[in-house]
């Protein structure tokens, strides 16, 4: 085994890691071809298949998904008799938004003061680059100590499932005795965090209809049904005057009983201008990590610019249910489903779409796993290891725990308060990156000494 610490080891390594990740964030691998051409998502997928293979990973695959999409596979043995390791992240990322409100293009990887910037950096290209990096440090310093298989998926950001439906009909392929998910992060830079629960994901395209065709709002204005109105009162009804989702059939009392999230943390993560309450009652943990919460992604609608003075005959918008642990998902989308079409005023023809779903998550955190992963957390970063939740959802966390109901399911990652995923100028911390794979390196050794000693199930 090498004498050099893993730490440096590690430390040795990002400047390469740096330097891939720029170029996979090059890839606008956005997964809806309505922005961006499909050759992207496909670049970017060649750019991963290569690099495993370049760090020795057998049976490469470029795996067609039945949502259109491709995930990439890998499989690199280690010692007989080893665990298997899945390590899982997503190369797909959100649209950059307004591109003009970026202070770096949104795909150049670009370094400003002391933070990495570019779409899909944290979220979750910088994941990938985070286990390759783990894996490079563990061959260097005396090998790898468990076997690995490597998925990364195509669509997660899209939420059209194709992964999940793949792996549902050739259940053996992700098979393994632990799941490293790096599509999370930690609840603050520089605390150490896995996360424990996951909320679930309904979206639904709703569309109304009320007239054959738009009317002059003088001649018909106040007695002619408006779409666009009877859509806003219909999406008014989802939540009450706190501003706490509202869907009926769907209890919104949940109550999180981990890490606090204090309101005035909260307030600064998330950027609240100065004077504007929050939405909700109860803990921020109750309402980010245990309630339902309904959110309208878009408008279909006339912009200002270009309006004319018209009753609108059609409207629509996409509504988005997180789901939290502990209720179904597929409840959840009939009560959505229910609700939009008995809010409807005027007798107005509703139309709704499910557009995707994913179940919620809750993890075992008494489990072998969780264990190695707080020793290897401690060493990392010199402190305890947190235990957080999280308002977004992975549904890929769903299927493989019921595929796979032994293994123990982790996740971990670079996507923290800081990072603005989903946001304009998302960015990644170089050093969480550093120790986030200085973390990884040493829970696959710590977990090998754990299963080898008989600890694990």
């Amino acid at each position: 085994m090498s004498s050099v610490p893993l730490s440096d080891t590690v430390a040795s390594l990002i400047p390469r890691a740096r330097a891939e990740l720029a170029e996979l964030v090059a890839f606008a691998s956005v997964a809806d071809v309505r922005q961006f051409p499909r050759s992207e998502c496909e670049k970017a997928a060649a750019w991963v298949a290569d690099a495993l293979r370049r760090e020795d990973f057998r049976d490469v695959a470029l795996l067609d998904t039945p949502d259109g999409t491709q995930s990439v596979y890998g499989y690199l043995p280690g010692p007989p008799d080893a665990p298997t390791v899945l390590l899982y992240a997503h190369y797909d990322v959100q649209p950059p938004l307004d591109e003009s409100r970026w202070l770096s293009p949104p795909f150049e990887l670009t370094e400003r003061e002391g933070r990495w910037y570019g779409r899909g950096a944290a979220d979750c290209k910088g994941g990938l680059l985070m286990h390759l990096t783990a894996l490079r440090a563990l061959k260097a310093n005396g090998g790898l100590p468990v076997s690995v298989k490597v998925i990364v998926e195509g669509s997660e950001e899209q939420g059209t499932g194709g992964l999940q439906r793949y792996a549902e009909q050739h259940p053996e392929l992700l098979n393994a005795d632990t799941i490293v998910i790096g599509d999370s992060g930690n609840f603050r830079m520089g605390l150490p965090t896995v996360t424990a629960s996951l909320r679930g994901m309904v979206v639904m395209d709703v569309r109304v209809s009320t007239l054959e065709g738009n009317l002059h709002s003088g001649q018909f204005g106040g007695v002619a049904p408006d779409a666009l109105a009877a859509l806003i009162r219909m999406l008014s009804s989802l939540r009450d005057e706190t501003g706490a989702t509202t869907v009926d059939g769907l209890s919104g009392d949940g109550r999180w009983p981990g890490l606090t999230y204090e309101e005035s943390d909260f307030r600064r993560d998330a950027k609240v201008l100065p004077g504007v309450e929050l939405v909700g009652t109860g803990t921020v943990g109750d309402r980010l990590w245990a309630r339902p919460s309904v959110t309208v992604l878009g408008i279909d609608a006339p912009p200002v610019v270009g309006a004319t003075p018209s009753v609108q005959s059609t409207a629509g918008a996409l509504v988005s249910l997180r789901v939290p642990a502990g209720i179904d998902a597929d409840r959840a989308a009939e009560a959505l489903n229910a609700h939009l079409r008995s809010a409807a005023p005027w007798g107005a023809r509703v139309e709704v779409k499910q557009h995707g779903i994913g179940q919620p998550f809750a993890a075992d955190t008494s489990s072998p796993a969780y264990e190695a992963m707080a020793e290897a957390m401690r060493e990392a970063y010199g402190k305890d290891m947190a235990v957080a939740g999280q308002g977004g959802s992975i549904p890929l966390c769903n299927t493989l725990a019921g595929l796979y109901p032994r293994a123990e399911i982790l996740l971990v990652g670079l996507s923290g308060p800081d990072a603005q995923i989903h946001a304009v100028n998302e960015s990644l911390s170089p050093r969480e990156f550093e120790l986030m794979s200085l973390t990884e390196a040493l829970f696959l050794r710590r977990y090998a000494v754990s299963q080898s000693a008989g600890l694990g199930v």
